[in-house]
């Protein structure tokens, strides 16, 4: 949904803009981290252009060493940037990605073998229960 000139001028109705609201270090970090969380690039380079735009294309331009025609080219969602080019752009806004372990999920599941291969389409219990092929729990 666009907002029409109209509406802005009867409501003072204006675009969202997060750009506006990355003004501190605390913020962006905490941004970007939850973008990371997510694992979607296409909003991970939104999310670098907004906060490119909130420091300046410009000055981030000149502490890349990139043009600003090739930011705006690699932060454009359905880009592929290089991994040098991200981690530049991350460098040139002062920040760091870091490492950290994925939080294991744990799932029980019962297991149960069997001493024989069991034939395709047959069920445990058409089986003749000897000694060699009991069912084992693990």
């Amino acid at each position: 949904m666009t907002v029409n000139q109209e509406a802005i001028e009867k409501h003072g109705v204006r675009p969202f803009d997060v750009a506006e609201y990355l003004d501190d270090d605390e913020v962006i970090v905490a941004y970007l981290s939850e973008i990371l969380a997510d694992g979607d690039m296409d909003e991970l380079l939104e999310a670098l252009g907004e906060v490119a735009r909130a420091r300046g294309m410009t000055r981030l331009a000149e502490d890349t060493g990139l043009g600003r025609e090739s930011l705006y080219k690699a932060l454009t969602p359905g880009a592929k940037p290089r991994f040098d080019t991200i981690n530049r752009i991350l460098k040139g806004l002062g920040i760091n990605l870091r490492a950290e372990p994925v939080e294991p999920q744990v799932t029980r599941t019962a297991m149960a073998t069997y001493t024989r291969d069991r034939r395709r389409g047959m069920k445990a219990g058409a089986r003749k229960v000897g000694a060699r092929n009991r069912l084992k729990h693990a």
